[in-house]
Protein backbone atom coordinates (compact mmCIF):
# COMPACT_ATOMS: atom_id res chain seq x y z
CA UNK A 1 0.00 0.00 0.00
CA UNK A 2 1.38 3.37 -0.99
CA UNK A 3 1.86 6.20 1.47
CA UNK A 4 -0.93 8.20 -0.18
CA UNK A 5 -3.30 5.26 0.25
CA UNK A 6 -2.33 4.93 3.90
CA UNK A 7 -2.90 8.66 4.41
CA UNK A 8 -6.31 8.43 2.73
CA UNK A 9 -7.25 5.48 4.92
CA UNK A 10 -6.20 7.36 8.05
CA UNK A 11 -8.28 10.37 7.03
CA UNK A 12 -11.29 8.12 6.41
CA UNK A 13 -10.92 6.46 9.83
CA UNK A 14 -10.68 9.86 11.54
CA UNK A 15 -13.81 11.03 9.73
CA UNK A 16 -15.69 7.87 10.69
CA UNK A 17 -14.52 8.17 14.30
CA UNK A 18 -16.28 11.50 14.79
CA UNK A 19 -19.54 10.38 13.18
CA UNK A 20 -22.42 11.27 15.47
CA UNK A 21 -20.31 13.33 17.89
CA UNK A 22 -21.71 16.69 18.97
CA UNK A 23 -19.95 19.58 20.75
CA UNK A 24 -22.17 18.93 23.79
CA UNK A 25 -20.90 15.36 24.27
CA UNK A 26 -18.67 14.72 27.26
CA UNK A 27 -15.49 12.67 27.05
CA UNK A 28 -17.19 9.34 27.84
CA UNK A 29 -19.96 9.97 25.32
CA UNK A 30 -17.41 10.76 22.64
CA UNK A 31 -15.50 7.59 23.43
CA UNK A 32 -18.65 5.44 23.32
CA UNK A 33 -19.71 6.87 19.97
CA UNK A 34 -16.24 6.46 18.49
CA UNK A 35 -15.86 2.84 19.58
CA UNK A 36 -19.36 1.88 18.43
CA UNK A 37 -18.88 3.52 15.05
CA UNK A 38 -15.46 2.03 14.34
CA UNK A 39 -16.56 -1.43 15.55
CA UNK A 40 -19.54 -1.32 13.22
CA UNK A 41 -17.35 -0.28 10.30
CA UNK A 42 -14.87 -3.08 11.03
CA UNK A 43 -17.52 -5.82 11.27
CA UNK A 44 -19.28 -4.50 8.17
CA UNK A 45 -16.05 -4.70 6.21
CA UNK A 46 -15.21 -8.20 7.51
CA UNK A 47 -18.67 -9.45 6.53
CA UNK A 48 -17.49 -9.28 2.92
CA UNK A 49 -15.54 -12.50 3.56
CA UNK A 50 -18.78 -14.39 4.24
CA UNK A 51 -20.60 -12.80 1.30
CA UNK A 52 -17.87 -13.71 -1.21
CA UNK A 53 -17.29 -17.20 0.20
CA UNK A 54 -20.94 -18.22 0.19
CA UNK A 55 -21.54 -16.76 -3.26
CA UNK A 56 -18.57 -18.61 -4.69
CA UNK A 57 -19.90 -21.81 -3.05
CA UNK A 58 -23.28 -21.40 -4.76
CA UNK A 59 -25.18 -20.39 -1.63
CA UNK A 60 -26.95 -17.12 -2.50
CA UNK A 61 -29.36 -17.23 0.45
CA UNK A 62 -26.48 -17.58 2.93
CA UNK A 63 -24.56 -14.81 1.13
CA UNK A 64 -27.60 -12.54 1.27
CA UNK A 65 -27.73 -12.55 5.09
CA UNK A 66 -24.33 -10.87 5.73
CA UNK A 67 -25.03 -8.66 2.72
CA UNK A 68 -28.28 -7.50 4.34
CA UNK A 69 -26.31 -6.80 7.50
CA UNK A 70 -23.88 -4.63 5.52
CA UNK A 71 -26.70 -2.67 3.88
CA UNK A 72 -28.53 -2.09 7.17
CA UNK A 73 -25.30 -1.15 8.95
CA UNK A 74 -24.40 1.42 6.32
CA UNK A 75 -27.92 2.83 6.53
CA UNK A 76 -27.78 3.00 10.33
CA UNK A 77 -24.41 4.74 10.15
CA UNK A 78 -25.87 7.37 7.85
CA UNK A 79 -28.86 7.80 10.16
CA UNK A 80 -26.60 8.01 13.20
CA UNK A 81 -24.48 10.71 11.57
CA UNK A 82 -27.65 12.79 11.23
CA UNK A 83 -29.60 12.01 14.41
CA UNK A 84 -26.59 11.59 16.77
CA UNK A 85 -28.74 9.11 18.74
CA UNK A 86 -26.26 6.59 20.08
CA UNK A 87 -28.74 4.38 21.95
CA UNK A 88 -30.86 3.55 18.88
CA UNK A 89 -27.75 2.98 16.77
CA UNK A 90 -26.21 0.71 19.40
CA UNK A 91 -29.39 -1.33 19.99
CA UNK A 92 -29.84 -1.91 16.26
CA UNK A 93 -26.26 -3.13 15.94
CA UNK A 94 -26.56 -5.43 18.95
CA UNK A 95 -29.81 -6.89 17.61
CA UNK A 96 -28.20 -7.70 14.27
CA UNK A 97 -25.12 -9.15 15.97
CA UNK A 98 -27.45 -11.40 17.95
CA UNK A 99 -29.88 -12.58 15.26
CA UNK A 100 -28.06 -12.62 11.92
CA UNK A 101 -25.67 -15.48 12.85
CA UNK A 102 -28.73 -17.49 13.92
CA UNK A 103 -30.48 -16.94 10.59
CA UNK A 104 -27.26 -17.71 8.75
CA UNK A 105 -26.95 -21.00 10.60
CA UNK A 106 -30.55 -21.88 9.71
CA UNK A 107 -29.92 -21.17 6.03
CA UNK A 108 -26.86 -23.43 6.00
CA UNK A 109 -28.54 -26.41 7.67
CA UNK A 110 -27.40 -26.37 11.29
CA UNK A 111 -24.36 -26.27 13.56
CA UNK A 112 -21.98 -28.41 11.50
CA UNK A 113 -22.66 -27.12 7.96
CA UNK A 114 -22.49 -23.50 9.23
CA UNK A 115 -19.32 -24.17 11.22
CA UNK A 116 -21.22 -23.05 14.37
CA UNK A 117 -21.54 -19.52 13.04
CA UNK A 118 -24.16 -18.86 15.75
CA UNK A 119 -21.20 -18.35 18.12
CA UNK A 120 -20.96 -14.83 16.68
CA UNK A 121 -24.19 -14.04 18.52
CA UNK A 122 -22.13 -14.12 21.73
CA UNK A 123 -20.52 -10.81 20.70
CA UNK A 124 -23.86 -9.08 21.37
CA UNK A 125 -23.91 -9.57 25.19
CA UNK A 126 -20.16 -8.97 25.37
CA UNK A 127 -20.51 -5.66 23.50
CA UNK A 128 -23.54 -4.76 25.64
CA UNK A 129 -21.52 -5.40 28.78
CA UNK A 130 -18.76 -3.15 27.52
CA UNK A 131 -20.79 -0.26 26.19
CA UNK A 132 -24.32 -0.42 27.66
CA UNK A 133 -23.55 -1.46 31.22
CA UNK A 134 -24.06 -4.49 33.45
CA UNK A 135 -27.85 -4.16 33.67
CA UNK A 136 -28.47 -4.13 29.90
CA UNK A 137 -25.94 -6.89 29.31
CA UNK A 138 -28.01 -9.34 31.41
CA UNK A 139 -30.93 -8.96 29.01
CA UNK A 140 -28.69 -9.42 25.98
CA UNK A 141 -27.05 -12.50 27.50
CA UNK A 142 -30.50 -13.93 28.21
CA UNK A 143 -31.44 -13.31 24.58
CA UNK A 144 -28.23 -15.04 23.46
CA UNK A 145 -29.05 -18.04 25.66
CA UNK A 146 -32.50 -18.24 24.07
CA UNK A 147 -30.97 -18.09 20.57
CA UNK A 148 -28.48 -20.81 21.46
CA UNK A 149 -31.16 -23.12 22.89
CA UNK A 150 -33.41 -22.46 19.91
CA UNK A 151 -30.54 -23.33 17.57
CA UNK A 152 -30.13 -26.67 19.33
CA UNK A 153 -33.86 -27.43 19.17
CA UNK A 154 -34.25 -26.73 15.47
CA UNK A 155 -30.95 -28.30 14.39
CA UNK A 156 -32.35 -31.85 13.97
CA UNK A 157 -35.14 -30.47 11.81
CA UNK A 158 -32.84 -28.76 9.30
CA UNK A 159 -31.70 -30.20 6.00
CA UNK A 160 -27.88 -29.86 5.83
CA UNK A 161 -26.62 -28.33 2.62
CA UNK A 162 -24.21 -30.41 0.56
CA UNK A 163 -22.76 -27.49 -1.40
CA UNK A 164 -20.18 -26.46 1.22
CA UNK A 165 -16.86 -28.27 0.78
CA UNK A 166 -15.45 -29.92 3.88
CA UNK A 167 -12.31 -27.81 3.66
CA UNK A 168 -14.44 -24.64 3.69
CA UNK A 169 -16.44 -25.85 6.72
CA UNK A 170 -13.24 -26.62 8.63
CA UNK A 171 -11.76 -23.25 7.65
CA UNK A 172 -14.89 -21.50 8.86
CA UNK A 173 -14.87 -23.47 12.13
CA UNK A 174 -11.39 -22.12 12.75
CA UNK A 175 -12.39 -18.64 11.58
CA UNK A 176 -15.54 -18.53 13.74
CA UNK A 177 -13.84 -19.83 16.86
CA UNK A 178 -10.84 -17.55 16.39
CA UNK A 179 -13.00 -14.57 15.44
CA UNK A 180 -15.34 -14.82 18.43
CA UNK A 181 -12.44 -15.48 20.81
CA UNK A 182 -10.44 -12.55 19.41
CA UNK A 183 -13.44 -10.23 19.54
CA UNK A 184 -14.21 -11.14 23.16
CA UNK A 185 -10.54 -10.79 24.10
CA UNK A 186 -10.14 -7.42 22.39
CA UNK A 187 -13.32 -6.03 23.94
CA UNK A 188 -12.30 -7.20 27.40
CA UNK A 189 -8.78 -5.89 26.87
CA UNK A 190 -10.24 -2.53 25.86
CA UNK A 191 -12.33 -2.56 29.05
CA UNK A 192 -9.31 -3.37 31.22
CA UNK A 193 -7.19 -0.67 29.56
CA UNK A 194 -9.94 1.88 30.07
CA UNK A 195 -10.27 0.87 33.72
CA UNK A 196 -6.51 1.14 34.20
CA UNK A 197 -6.54 4.55 32.48
CA UNK A 198 -9.34 5.76 34.75
CA UNK A 199 -7.55 4.35 37.79
CA UNK A 200 -4.33 6.10 36.80
CA UNK A 201 -6.23 9.36 36.26
CA UNK A 202 -7.92 9.02 39.65
CA UNK A 203 -4.53 8.28 41.19
CA UNK A 204 -3.05 11.44 39.70
CA UNK A 205 -5.98 13.50 40.95
CA UNK A 206 -5.67 11.97 44.42
CA UNK A 207 -1.95 12.68 44.55
CA UNK A 208 -2.69 16.31 43.68
CA UNK A 209 -4.54 16.74 46.97
CA UNK A 210 -2.89 14.16 49.25
CA UNK A 211 0.65 12.97 49.95
CA UNK A 212 1.40 9.60 48.35
CA UNK A 213 1.63 7.71 51.66
CA UNK A 214 -1.63 9.25 52.90
CA UNK A 215 -3.39 8.49 49.59
CA UNK A 216 -2.35 4.84 49.92
CA UNK A 217 -3.77 4.68 53.44
CA UNK A 218 -7.00 6.30 52.29
CA UNK A 219 -7.43 3.68 49.56
CA UNK A 220 -6.74 0.79 51.93
CA UNK A 221 -8.76 1.97 54.94
CA UNK A 222 -12.09 3.64 55.59
CA UNK A 223 -11.13 4.85 59.06
CA UNK A 224 -10.02 8.29 60.17
CA UNK A 225 -6.54 9.26 59.06
CA UNK A 226 -4.81 11.30 61.77
CA UNK A 227 -1.18 11.42 62.92
CA UNK A 228 0.65 13.29 65.64
CA UNK A 229 4.13 14.64 64.93
CA UNK A 230 6.49 15.76 67.69
CA UNK A 231 8.71 17.88 65.49
CA UNK A 232 7.75 19.67 62.27
CA UNK A 233 8.40 23.05 60.72
CA UNK A 234 5.57 25.11 59.22
CA UNK A 235 5.83 28.05 56.83
CA UNK A 236 3.19 30.60 55.92
CA UNK A 237 3.70 33.15 53.14
CA UNK A 238 1.50 35.81 51.65
CA UNK A 239 1.72 38.77 49.30
CA UNK A 240 2.13 42.16 50.97
CA UNK A 241 -0.79 44.56 50.30
CA UNK A 242 -2.51 42.00 48.09
CA UNK A 243 -5.92 43.67 48.52
CA UNK A 244 -4.59 46.96 47.17
CA UNK A 245 -2.72 45.17 44.40
CA UNK A 246 -5.76 43.17 43.28
CA UNK A 247 -8.01 46.24 43.27
CA UNK A 248 -5.75 47.91 40.69
CA UNK A 249 -5.47 44.88 38.38
CA UNK A 250 -7.73 42.90 36.10
CA UNK A 251 -9.07 39.56 37.42
CA UNK A 252 -7.11 37.65 34.76
CA UNK A 253 -3.90 39.33 35.87
CA UNK A 254 -4.48 38.41 39.51
CA UNK A 255 -5.23 34.77 38.71
CA UNK A 256 -2.19 34.63 36.44
CA UNK A 257 -0.01 36.12 39.18
CA UNK A 258 -1.19 33.72 41.88
CA UNK A 259 -1.03 30.72 39.58
CA UNK A 260 2.48 31.54 38.45
CA UNK A 261 3.73 32.29 41.96
CA UNK A 262 2.10 29.32 43.70
CA UNK A 263 3.05 26.91 40.92
CA UNK A 264 6.65 27.99 41.41
CA UNK A 265 6.24 27.46 45.18
CA UNK A 266 4.91 23.96 44.45
CA UNK A 267 8.01 23.14 42.44
CA UNK A 268 10.23 24.45 45.23
CA UNK A 269 8.37 22.34 47.80
CA UNK A 270 8.79 19.24 45.66
CA UNK A 271 12.48 19.91 45.12
CA UNK A 272 13.11 20.36 48.85
CA UNK A 273 11.03 17.32 49.82
CA UNK A 274 8.38 19.38 51.62
CA UNK A 275 4.62 18.99 51.76
CA UNK A 276 2.35 21.73 50.47
CA UNK A 277 -0.67 21.88 52.77
CA UNK A 278 -2.95 24.45 51.14
CA UNK A 279 -3.47 27.94 49.79
CA UNK A 280 -5.91 30.39 51.35
CA UNK A 281 -6.48 33.42 49.16
CA UNK A 282 -3.01 34.85 48.65
CA UNK A 283 -1.50 32.80 51.52
CA UNK A 284 0.58 29.68 50.96
CA UNK A 285 1.23 27.00 53.61
CA UNK A 286 3.93 24.33 53.46
CA UNK A 287 5.37 22.00 56.08
CA UNK A 288 8.49 19.90 56.60
CA UNK A 289 8.69 16.63 58.51
CA UNK A 290 5.24 15.34 57.45
CA UNK A 291 3.87 12.90 56.54
CA UNK A 292 7.31 11.24 56.60
CA UNK A 293 9.44 12.51 59.51
CA UNK A 294 12.89 13.91 58.69
CA UNK A 295 15.54 15.44 60.92
CA UNK A 296 16.41 18.40 58.65
CA UNK A 297 12.88 19.77 58.17
CA UNK A 298 13.76 23.19 59.59
CA UNK A 299 16.73 23.55 57.24
CA UNK A 300 14.65 22.46 54.25
CA UNK A 301 11.95 25.02 55.08
CA UNK A 302 14.58 27.74 55.58
CA UNK A 303 16.16 26.98 52.19
CA UNK A 304 12.77 27.11 50.49
CA UNK A 305 11.87 30.40 52.23
CA UNK A 306 15.08 32.02 51.01
CA UNK A 307 14.36 30.91 47.44
CA UNK A 308 10.76 32.12 47.71
CA UNK A 309 11.97 35.59 48.63
CA UNK A 310 14.00 35.74 45.42
CA UNK A 311 10.98 34.86 43.23
CA UNK A 312 8.66 37.90 43.15
CA UNK A 313 11.30 40.07 41.43
CA UNK A 314 10.68 38.07 38.27
CA UNK A 315 6.94 38.72 38.49
CA UNK A 316 7.06 42.48 39.09
CA UNK A 317 6.89 43.26 35.39
CA UNK A 318 3.56 41.44 34.97
CA UNK A 319 1.67 44.07 36.97
CA UNK A 320 4.02 46.98 36.64
CA UNK A 321 4.41 47.26 40.41
CA UNK A 322 6.67 45.48 42.92
CA UNK A 323 5.44 42.28 44.57
CA UNK A 324 6.70 41.53 48.07
CA UNK A 325 6.27 38.49 50.26
CA UNK A 326 5.98 38.17 54.00
CA UNK A 327 6.97 34.80 55.48
CA UNK A 328 6.59 33.32 58.96
CA UNK A 329 8.06 30.06 60.29
CA UNK A 330 7.72 28.04 63.49
CA UNK A 331 8.92 24.60 64.62
CA UNK A 332 7.22 22.20 67.03
CA UNK A 333 4.54 19.52 67.38
CA UNK A 334 1.47 19.28 65.15
CA UNK A 335 -1.41 17.00 64.20
CA UNK A 336 -2.09 16.09 60.58
CA UNK A 337 -5.03 14.29 59.00
CA UNK A 338 -7.59 14.07 56.23
CA UNK A 339 -10.87 15.92 56.72
CA UNK A 340 -14.09 15.97 54.73
CA UNK A 341 -15.85 13.52 52.41
CA UNK A 342 -16.14 15.81 49.38
CA UNK A 343 -13.15 17.86 48.25
CA UNK A 344 -11.25 16.47 51.22
CA UNK A 345 -7.84 17.87 52.12
CA UNK A 346 -4.79 16.85 54.10
CA UNK A 347 -4.52 19.52 56.78
CA UNK A 348 -2.35 20.44 59.76
CA UNK A 349 -3.36 21.75 63.19
CA UNK A 350 -1.78 22.80 66.44
CA UNK A 351 0.04 25.60 68.21
CA UNK A 352 2.95 25.38 65.76
CA UNK A 353 0.60 26.08 62.85
CA UNK A 354 -1.05 29.02 64.62
CA UNK A 355 2.30 30.51 65.64
CA UNK A 356 3.76 30.22 62.13
CA UNK A 357 0.69 32.06 60.84
CA UNK A 358 1.21 34.78 63.47
CA UNK A 359 4.88 35.06 62.48
CA UNK A 360 3.75 35.81 58.94
CA UNK A 361 0.99 38.28 59.83
CA UNK A 362 3.26 40.14 62.31
CA UNK A 363 6.27 40.02 60.03
CA UNK A 364 7.93 42.74 57.96
CA UNK A 365 7.45 43.13 54.20
CA UNK A 366 10.18 41.29 52.31
CA UNK A 367 11.30 39.40 55.44
CA UNK A 368 11.29 35.88 56.87
CA UNK A 369 10.37 35.95 60.55
CA UNK A 370 11.08 32.86 62.67
CA UNK A 371 10.34 31.91 66.26
CA UNK A 372 12.91 31.07 68.91
CA UNK A 373 12.22 27.37 68.43
CA UNK A 374 13.13 27.63 64.75
CA UNK A 375 16.07 29.93 65.55
CA UNK A 376 17.59 27.26 67.79
CA UNK A 377 17.40 24.75 64.94
CA UNK A 378 19.02 27.07 62.38
CA UNK A 379 21.65 29.02 64.31
CA UNK A 380 25.20 28.39 63.30
CA UNK A 381 24.26 27.53 59.74
CA UNK A 382 22.10 30.50 58.76
CA UNK A 383 22.37 34.26 59.11
CA UNK A 384 19.69 35.33 61.60
CA UNK A 385 19.17 38.85 62.86
CA UNK A 386 17.41 39.32 66.17
CA UNK A 387 14.29 41.42 65.72
CA UNK A 388 13.41 41.55 69.41
CA UNK A 389 10.10 41.17 71.20
CA UNK A 390 6.93 41.13 69.10
CA UNK A 391 3.40 41.22 70.46
CA UNK A 392 1.62 38.17 69.02
CA UNK A 393 -2.13 37.72 69.29
CA UNK A 394 -2.97 34.88 71.64
CA UNK A 395 0.70 34.42 72.58
CA UNK A 396 1.77 37.70 74.16
CA UNK A 397 5.35 38.94 73.76
CA UNK A 398 7.54 36.64 71.68
CA UNK A 399 11.20 36.96 70.78
CA UNK A 400 11.70 36.59 67.03
CA UNK A 401 14.49 36.57 64.45
CA UNK A 402 14.73 37.43 60.77
CA UNK A 403 16.23 34.79 58.50
CA UNK A 404 18.57 36.51 56.04
CA UNK A 405 20.55 33.74 54.37
CA UNK A 406 22.69 30.65 54.68
CA UNK A 407 26.17 30.99 56.16
CA UNK A 408 29.07 30.11 53.91
CA UNK A 409 31.61 27.54 55.09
Amino acid sequence: MTSSAVTSAQRLIRRLAVTGITPEDDEQERLDKTVTTLSTCLITALSTVWVVTYLSSGLPVAAAIPLVYQVISIGSLVAFSRTKRLRFFRVSQLAMMLMLPFFLQLSLGGFVPSSAVVLWSFTAPIAALMFSGARDSINWFGAYAVVLVLSGLVDPLLEPTSKIPTSVMISFFVLNLAGVSATAFLLLRFFVLEREHERAKSERLLLNVLPASVAARLRDSEGTIADGFDDVTVLFADIVDFTTLSAAAQPEEIVELLNGLFSWFDRLAERHGLEKIKTIGDAYMVAGGIPVPRSDHAEAIADMALEMMAGPDAIDHQLGSPVQLRIGIDTGPAVAGVIGVRRFIYDLWGDTVNTASRMESNGLPGSIQVTERTYRRLRGRYALEERGMVVVKGKGDMKTWLLEGRLVG
